[in-house]
């Protein structure tokens, strides 16, 4: 799990990566739509997009020539879930005095 959270935030550690799950935040779009967005070449683009297919923040899906990419959710809430471990903050009587 721990890799996997890894695997997570070195996606997600890169500007041009981060601006493109700002976009599929809001709709799913092509690599040249999200090069038109970003105003980076389309070759750019579809590597950073690669990166996040592979950790399963992103999900493509062809239609005729193009693939379009959207935000898998279910990635996010699995991200969620993994950092609640991380996110306990101690009750006063669990600080050792």
């Amino acid at each position: 799990e721990f890799e996997r959270l890894l695997g997570f935030f070195k996606a997600l550690a890169n500007e041009t990566r981060l601006r493109i799950v700002g976009i599929l935040a809001n709709r799913e779009a092509s690599v040249g739509d999200l090069a038109d967005l970003l105003e980076v070449r389309e070759p750019t683009v579809s590597h950073h997009l690669k990166q996040l297919v592979d950790v399963g923040l992103v999900r493509a899906e062809k239609r005729g020539r193009w693939t379009y990419y959207e935000l898998a959710p279910a990635a996010f809430r699995a991200l969620c879930a993994a950092l609640a471990p991380f996110t306990h903050a101690p009750e006063p009587s669990e600080i050792a005095a």
